[in-house]
């Protein structure tokens, strides 16, 4: 037994001490314990409970409640308490900022009430996260994950099922999972010591050329898995050549982190080059804390949009069948984090300018560059007519009660070649938009025709999808990729830094390296 195991050892005899005789495991078939209204502990623990955390005494009170205000800490469930503290990591948690096993047990008169506290506080960022996120966010309107901790937790005692009951709170989805397993991972990696410090330069790494950084980038790319080891061995023995082999890893790094994969090593590549093993390792536990948030049932046909990687996912029957490059809102508009049910297809859609890109952007134009954009004032409101030029290209996607965000066709094609999408006032431009348009009327043949019909004519037409499909405007940094890996973007929004600062975490983010100039003529949503 080593010296943790056995400081553990003592602190588990002590806590449990006085619950042992009190309090043994449950058995049989009783679910909850009924003592009566004035047990010989209750007015002890009613007195701790009024010293404890605002935030935790109702649930306190309520666990109490169930159990007859008798204390239920005994030295096995402490070791089972402790086994699903130990899975801890794996939401990127540290165990200790919840648990001090050697704390509680220095007052065994308190210890069965500051235990409790422990297990459900724990069990309440497993559950719902440790942030509430419109703290972090200035529009999070999403459907937020709700669990009945007290009496999940006296269940889970009564049936020995505590790890399981833990295991279960957190997303149980192939999403959190993957991420979670890439979070150990990047723990593994970092234990081992990481990978060395890459600087960035003025200048591009081309193909062939020799730079004294690349053994840097070997050692990098073998610690993410880019390269295997055997190759990067082979190759710093070779030298400082930027060759064919290493382009090939450093193609699939930039694919990883949504730069283009041309193998040229500019500034935005070199950018994310940089960042530490301990940066992104908190940037994937930010990203599991997002997750948490999330209501657990989800509509199995569903669009997930995720503005952060600006990429749009179709999902049907449960499973990804469809995606999309999209553009969104620029840092300075951003795309609020939204969950709202699809309402219609509007073929051919006229845009109904918001009045303060009318006010900023269009009027100041003149009349003339309002007709040359096939525009028009309406009481007080100026409107695009319908047609191959207008902002909302072909169809319209639109959402109910969305704050005048829906997702949309552009005539501005060229937006989706680039690395860095965020530059929309907002809406969501969705890349082959009315192929997308005809996949999703596609189940009824009628809506369908009448969809085409539309887009032979020109004319605008207002097509219901006769289903309800969820739309889910997403803000995930750290996600795993098709092919297993772990996938990374820049914080274009600075939302890991306001909510690595909530958590109390520290991290030192690569700057977002823009790609491809502003189109100062394209002012659509």
């Amino acid at each position: 037994m080593n010296r943790r195991e056995l400081t553990l050892g003592v602190a588990v005899s002590a806590l449990a001490g006085s619950a042992a005789a009190q309090t043994a495991p449950a058995r049989g078939p009783a679910q909850v314990a009924v003592a009566a209204p004035q047990s010989q502990y209750q007015a002890a623990l009613t007195a701790q409970l009024s010293r404890m955390p605002a935030a935790v005494q109702p649930d306190l009170r309520a666990f109490y409640e169930l159990n007859g205000w008798r204390p239920v800490w005994n030295a096995d469930r402490l070791r089972v308490l402790n086994q699903a503290a130990g899975r801890a990591e794996r939401h990127g948690l540290s165990a200790p900022d919840y648990f001090d096993f050697v704390g509680l047990a220095a007052d065994p008169e308190t210890a069965d009430m500051r235990t409790t506290a422990a297990a459900l506080t724990y069990a309440r960022v497993l559950a719902e996260g440790a942030v509430r996120p419109e703290t972090v966010e200035e529009l999070w309107e999403m459907e937020k994950n709700r669990v009945d901790l007290p009496v999940g937790l006296n269940d889970a005692l009564v049936q020995n099922r505590l790890v399981e009951w833990y295991e279960g709170l957190a997303p149980t989805d192939i999403g959190y999972n993957n991420l979670s397993a890439g979070y150990v991972r990047y723990r593994r990696i970092i234990r081992e010591g990481g990978w060395p410090r890459f600087t960035a330069r003025a200048g591009t790494i081309e193909p062939g050329a020799s730079d004294n950084r690349v053994p840097a980038i070997i050692a990098r790319l073998v610690a993410e898995g880019d390269l295997s080891a055997s190759a990067g061995q082979r190759l710093t023995s070779e030298g400082l050549v930027y060759g064919p082999e290493l382009q090939t890893a450093v193609r699939a790094f930039q694919a990883r982190h949504g730069l283009s994969a041309d193998g040229r090593i500019g500034p935005g590549t070199q950018s994310s080059l940089g960042a530490s093993a301990d940066d992104r390792a908190r940037q994937i536990a930010l990203n599991l804390e997002r997750r948490r948030w999330l209501k657990r049932e989800l509509n199995p046909e569903r669009i997930e949009v995720n503005t952060a990687a600006a990429i749009m996912v179709y999902w049907k029957d449960g499973r990804p069948v469809h995606s999309n490059r999209v553009v969104v809102g620029s840092p300075a508009n951003e795309t609020p984090s939204l969950e709202k049910p699809f309402a219609s297809v509007v073929a051919n859609p006229p845009w109904y300018v918001p009045a303060g890109i009318a006010r900023r952007e269009i009027l100041p134009r003149g009349p003339a560059y309002l007709a040359s954009q096939n525009m028009y004032i309406s009481n007080g409101t100026v409107i695009q007519r319908a047609g191959p030029n207008a902002a909302l290209g072909y169809v319209k996607f639109e959402l109910r009660d969305s704050y005048a965000i829906f997702l949309h066709d552009t005539p501005s094609k060229a937006a989706f070649n680039l690395s860095m999408r965020q530059r929309s006032h907002g809406c969501v431009r969705v890349q082959n938009a009315v192929e997308f348009a005809r996949i999703l009327l596609t189940p009824d043949p009628v809506l369908l025709g009448q969809f085409d019909d539309a887009q032979a004519s020109r004319e605008t037409k207002r097509i219901q999808t006769g289903r309800e499909i969820t739309v889910r405007l997403l803000y995930w940094t750290a996600f795993v990729d098709g092919q297993g890996r772990v996938a990374f973007r820049e914080d274009v929004y600075r939302r890991d830094r306001r909510l690595a600062e909530a958590l109390g975490i520290a991290v030192d983010l690569p700057a977002v390296v823009a790609d491809g100039r502003t189109d100062a003529n394209d002012v659509g949503p």
